[in-house]
């Protein structure tokens, strides 16, 4: 994991979470929807089939950890969860990361897809401190 160099574009749009065993950890400034992204600490990693066996699994573990997380900032945000949406796009940023998305009837890109649906809404400041908390205590972290 040393050669691990987190994108830029994380920064600017996700809040850092902390670290598991694998994944570095964010919650997307998008206070319209929970929203975890975890982005595998693998240096060069792009696809799914740049990790390894054991870090794939590892992967998958993490993600329904970040299920749990999403579940809890979606209760600070007192909004429900209907689905649990998983996703490794990378078309825009290229570096290996999965979204792990709360959606619920209704919301504003509901049934679509959120990538590109409208601006994001920001997060009002003692509400992100609460989500993030919320978040990190559901990751163990």
């Amino acid at each position: 994991m040393a050669d691990f160099i987190l994108d830029p574009a994380f920064v600017a749009t996700a809040a850092e979470l902390g670290d598991l065993p694998l994944c570095h950890a964010r919650l997307q400034l998008d206070a319209r929807y929970p929203w975890v992204v975890l982005i595998p600490r693998v240096g060069g990693a792009r696809e799914l089939e740049d990790l390894s066996v054991a870090d794939r699994a590892r992967l998958i573990e993490e993600t329904v950890l970040a299920g749990a997380a999403v579940r809890a900032v979606a209760e600070v945000l007192g909004l429900s969860v209907d689905k649990l949406n998983v996703g490794a796009l990378g078309n825009v940023t290229p570096q290996l990361h999965v979204h792990v998305l709360g959606r619920r009837i209704g919301d504003p890109a509901w049934p679509g897809p959120v990538w590109g649906h409208s601006p994001g809404a920001a997060y009002e400041t003692e509400v992100l401190v609460r989500a993030m908390a919320a978040a990190r205590e559901a990751l163990g972290l």
